[in-house]
C-alpha cells in the first residue's frame, strides 16, 4: 500500500510517499479501505518530533483519524461486518491506503455526511465530547467559552455546545474568523488581538471554559469563570507552566482539569465512542450540524496540507483523501 511517512523530524518536506505492507490485524481489530484521513495539530507535533506515538504504533506514519470502508475483521469483532462504512481513531497510521483500527474505536458514518468528510470528525469528536461535556459537565442553559473557534475542535465544540442547547462565546483572530463562527452558532465572539477578554465578559460569566492555548490565559479563565466553574485543558500552545493564585480556586470552588486522547486505553475509548453514539449522533444527525471540512488535498498534496495547518491561516477542517 501507499502510506505518507517520514524519516526524522521537521517541516512538511519531509514527509513523502513510500510503499508499506498492508497492517495486520488482530482478533478485536477492523481493517479499512481508508478513503480520507483527518489532519490534526498532533499530527504536526509528531512531525516536529515532539509528540511521539505510543508504544507499539507504528512511528513514521502520522494520522489520527480516518473514514473507509472495512475490508477485513478480526476473529472477536461482533459489532461490524466486512462492507460497513466507518471513521476511526485511530493511534497512528491514518495517513495511509489502509489502516488498522481497534473495532471499540470505530463509529458508524452519521447520516448526511459524506463518507470523505466523516475523516473529519473522530479525533475532534472523542476530544469534545469527552473534555467539554464530560469533564466539563456541560448541558443545556449553562454558557460555555471556547479557545480557537475557528479551528477543527473550536468548529465542532461551538456546533456540538450550541445544538445541546448552550450559550457559547469563543475568541478569534480576525473579523472574518468571527463572522465563522457565528454562523456555526456562537452568540458572543472576541478578537483577543484587539480586545480585553476581561472588557468583553464581565467577571464569574462562565460555566465551562474549554483552553486549548493555556499560559498567560489562566488568570483570565479563573476571573471569568463561575463559583465552581469548569476549567479544562486540552492543549497548552503558549506555554504549560503558567502562575497560579490558588486562593483564587479557593475562593470560587473552581474545577481545573483536562485530558490527552492518544495514550488512553482502548477500553476507555470504546466507552467513550458508546457515549458519543447515544448523546452526540443526534445533534451531528442535526441538519444545522457541518463537520466542517473546507480544505481538501489529496495524499499527493500533503505537504501543501501541512504547510497549511502550521500557517494557522485556516478554518474548520482540512483532510486528505485516497
Amino acid at each position: 500500500m501507499k502510506a505518507i511517512v517520514f524519516d526524522r523530524p521537521g517541516n512538511p518536506e519531509v514527509l513523502y510517499i513510500s510503499e508499506r505492507e498492508v497492517p495486520e490485524i488482530s482478533d478485536n481489530d477492523v481493517l479499512i479501505k481508508v478513503v480520507a484521513a483527518g489532519i490534526n495539530r498532533p499530527d504536526i507535533a509528531q512531525r516536529k518530533g515532539n509528540y511521539p506515538a505510543p508504544k507499539g504504533v507504528v512511528q513514521d506514519i502520522l494520522g489520527l483519524e480516518v473514514s473507509g470502508e472495512i475490508v477485513k475483521i478480526g476473529d472477536k469483532v461482533t459489532h461490524f461486518k466486512i462492507g460497513d462504512k466507518v471513521c476511526a481513531l485511530v493511534a497512528g497510521g491514518g495517513y495511509a491506503e489502509y489502516a488498522a483500527a481497534d473495532e471499540g474505536s470505530c463509529l458508524p458514518i452519521p447520516s448526511g455526511i459524506p463518507l470523505e468528510d466523516a475523516a473529519a470528525l473522530p479525533e475532534v469528536l472523542f476530544t469534545v465530547w469527552h473534555n467539554l461535556f464530560q469533564r466539563g459537565v456541560l448541558h443545556k442553559g449553562q454558557h460555555a467559552l471556547i479557545y480557537g473557534g475557528s479551528g477543527g475542535i473550536g468548529s465542532i465544540a461551538i456546533q456540538l455546545a450550541h445544538l445541546s442547547g448552550a450559550q457559547v462565546s469563543t475568541l478569534v483572530s480576525s473579523q472574518e474568523k468571527e463572522e465563522y463562527c457565528r454562523k456555526l452558532g456562537a452568540d458572543t465572539v472576541a478578537n483577543y488581538r484587539e480586545q480585553n477578554l476581561l472588557e468583553v465578559w464581565n467577571n464569574n460569566t462562565f460555566d465551562v471554559i474549554l483552553d486549548s492555548v493555556g499560559g498567560k490565559y489562566l488568570d483570565t479563565n479563573l476571573a471569568l469563570l463561575k463559583e465552581e466553574g469548569k476549567l479544562v485543558y486540552i492543549n497548552a500552545m503558549e506555554g504549560g507552566q503558567p502562575r497560579l493564585d490558588i486562593f483564587k480556586v479557593m475562593q470560587k470552588r473552581v474545577h481545573i482539569t483536562g485530558s490527552t486522547l492518544r495514550p488512553r486505553s482502548k477500553m476507555f475509548k470504546k466507552e467513550l465512542a458508546k457515549d458519543i453514539l447515544k448523546y452526540a449522533y443526534p445533534l451531528l444527525e442535526n441538519k444545522e450540524f457541518s463537520p466542517c471540512v473546507r480544505y481538501r488535498f489529496s495524499f499527493k498534496e500533503v505537504v501543501e496540507a501541512h504547510q497549511l495547518m502550521d500557517s494557522r491561516d485556516f478554518f474548520g477542517k482540512i483532510i486528505i483523501f485516497f
